[in-house]
């Protein structure tokens, strides 16, 4: 019975895929949106029953489902481990991705491409569960690349706008820099254990981590550590870790939908969810969770600061994911996978029903996401701006909301780590607490507050959108209120993740932390006796006198930073580095080869050197024949001499 309910949630979703995509015209617009939107609630209704039957002490389920071949004794199958990770993630995925169908019956309206973008995103849809769900590497690394290439497609959906196809093209490419890691790191799981099974590699790491492997000239590196290093690389281009972030930006040029899809639930998400997977893994490499934390934290301060500087909407709510994704990260290379998962699920929530916000704000603006361009939408939009100033304050973690409760645990359970880098970390993920309170609230106030600053054309035809559009809004606002509130308890210092995710007792920061925890409000309380909370408050009243009470005092610190705010506005030149670079490096070595390769050495050469040299030689036989009968007769004694000579030295 159960199993039937497993394969019955991503076929749902993959069945309404088909249906939009291959009969789109003949079902029409209204067909589309209904079957995509019937197959991923019915995905998250049976997704909820699943977490039900596992809080109900239902037995963690892991079988084949499907044998696809056996080659040479490794066994290639899909196959479903459902426990509460697995649980947790689909109610997730599931329940956003149900927010962002609705929400996109609003925001595509007019969009000529309606029935595919909908066919699209519940292929995403697909993609994430059959990767959350998997109990093998293969079918793990086909969610992967699933979801990599519907996010192709997604990023790339307005097709006619040059700058989505570089995106898309970005991402693409980008991520299979990161997807070469990780097929490198299954190909090790395979090498030392024969096989793609879950609960084969888990067993076997300790066997693995006896074994050594040499790489470059005699440098002996432990086997696990190249692994998990290998596996953390996809993780870096999946969920964006630097330097594989770049792509993650640019992907605003996709609908907004897609944007909250891909930022919220699925696709940066995979990477935190695969490392905490495979926790039995890089808990036995301190080097693998050091290079875990050192990227993390590095992501997660340096992207904030990105998004102090942009003024595109849709932009600084990327950057916040980057940084979000960052901590996140952190918490991984802490050894505190239950906090990067807590923080996942409440990211997940308040990151939709920003970009929704933001999406909602850019209807009611024609497009326009310059917040340069806006001001004082408050008014007219007051479901987008309550909804957008609650996801705004779960973000930078106000007491009792979702976001304070995952975001306060992860930073005390890197102040409590003693991994190599946990001081680094430590300062950068608290830091990263007053950027993150100021460009959010930068956000919120240069939008809905202060000085209306559209043109009058679009100040005249502000309303509000849509109940398609705020619905999801209303709706994805109550978790990122109260979900954290519910669930702090069992997830982070519970049993929920018993049996899950393996800690080494050694590096159990969140059980020493869970000694600590008297409940939500004592939590609540405790987080008065640290920095987090007062650097957050610093972070808003920063914004709210640069932004409300003093704005012209904005233009003299930027005359007065002016170079530090370049290094912002051009990203730390990473964009530049890889299009002049990496990208103009390759272009050079590609003209070389044709120059010298081509047209020198194979052209030059080879063909035409191969023509003229016969030419040449043919030119010189030909002064033999003289057609004198004299000259030939000479020839021939010259000849026959010629052979008698050598007859006879060899006699």
């Amino acid at each position: 019975m159960m199993q039937n309910l497993y394969l019955a949630i991503p076929l749902a979703p993959l069945l309404a895929a088909i249906l939009a995509g291959l009969f789109g015209r003949l079902i029409g617009r209204v067909g589309a949106h209904s079957v995509t939107i019937l197959g991923v609630g019915a995905a998250f209704v049976m997704s909820l029953l699943v977490l039900k039957d596992q809080l109900d002490g239902g037995a963690t389920y892991n079988a084949p489902v499907y044998t696809w071949l056996v080659s040479d004794g490794l066994t290639m199958q899909i196959g479903f481990l459902v426990d509460h990770l697995t649980a947790l993630m689909m109610v997730v995925v599931t329940f956003v991705s149900l927010m962002v169908h609705i929400y996109t019956i609003g925001y595509m309206h007019d969009d000529p491409g309606y029935q595919r973008f909908f066919s699209y995103i519940s292929l995403f849809t697909f993609a994430m569960l059959m990767l959350v769900m998997s109990n093998n590497f293969l079918q793990l690394f086909f969610g992967w690349e699933a979801v990599g290439l519907v996010s192709y497609l997604l990023i790339g959906f307005w097709f006619t706008k040059p700058s989505a196809i570089f995106a898309n093209m970005k991402a693409f490419l980008v991520n299979r820099v990161g997807d070469f890691g990780f097929l490198l790191g299954i190909a090790g799981v395979v090498y030392y254990t024969g096989s793609l099974d879950y609960v084969a590699a888990f067993k076997a790491a300790p066997s693995i981590a006896q074994h050594s492997m040499t790489i470059l000239d005699g440098n002996t590196w432990n086997a696990i550590t190249v692994i998990c290093i290998c596996l953390f690389i996809g993780a870096m281009g999946k969920s964006a870790q630097v330097p594989l972030h770049v792509w993650l930006p640019d992907s605003m040029e996709g609908p907004t939908p897609i944007s909250a899809l891909i930022h919220a639930a699925t696709m940066v998400t995979a990477g935190i969810f695969m490392v905490a997977r495979m926790s039995p893994l890089f808990e036995l490499s301190e080097a693998a969770l050091g290079f875990v934390m050192l990227i993390g934290a590095t992501t997660a301060l340096f992207m904030g600061f990105l998004g102090i500087v942009n003024n595109d909407i849709k932009r600084v709510v990327a950057y916040s994911t980057l940084s979000q994704l960052g901590y996140m990260t952190v918490a991984l290379g802490a050894s505190a996978y239950g906090a990067g998962i807590f923080h996942l699920m409440t990211h997940a929530f308040f990151k939709a029903l920003l970009f929704l916000g933001a999406g909602s704000v850019i209807i009611a603006m024609h497009h326009e996401q310059d917040m340069r361009r806006m001001g004082g939408l408050r008014k007219y939009l007051p479901i987008t701006y309550w909804t957008s100033l609650i996801g705004a304050l779960a973000l930078i973690g106000f007491p009792g909301f979702s976001g304070f409760f995952s975001k306060d645990a992860l930073i005390d359970a890197v102040g409590l780590s003693h991994a190599p880098g946990a001081a680094y970390a430590q300062f950068c993920v608290t830091a990263g607490v007053y950027i993150t309170a100021f460009y959010t609230f930068r956000m919120i106030f240069m939008t809905f507050h202060g000085q209306e600053r559209m043109d009058h054309h679009t100040r005249e035809h502000l309303h509000e959108s849509p109940w398609v559009v705020t619905l999801p809004l209303i709706l994805l606002a109550i978790p990122s209120v109260f979900v954290g509130w519910f669930t702090v308890g069992p997830v982070l210092f519970g049993h929920y993740f018993d049996g899950v995710i393996f800690v080494a007792e050694r590096h159990n920061v969140l059980g020493e932390l869970g000694h600590e925890y008297t409940g939500q409000v004592g939590f609540i309380i405790e987080a008065f006796h640290g920095p987090a909370l007062y650097l957050a408050a610093a972070g808003v009243v920063s914004a709210w006198y640069l932004y409300l009470k003093n704005p012209a005092l904005t233009d003299r610190i930027a005359a007065v930073c002016a170079p530090l705010i370049k290094v912002l506005d051009n990203k730390y030149w990473f964009d530049w580095f890889n299009e002049n670079v990496l990208a103009g490096g390759a272009r050079a070595l590609g003209r070389l080869f044709w120059k010298v390769g081509d047209e020198i050495v194979i052209d030059g050469v080879l063909v035409n050197g191969s023509a003229r040299s016969v030419g040449w030689l043919a030119a010189v036989v030909r002064h033999v024949q003289s057609g004198y009968l004299y000259h030939y007769a000479f020839a021939m004694i010259i000849g026959l001499a010629a052979m008698l000579a050598w007859l006879l030295a060899r006699a």
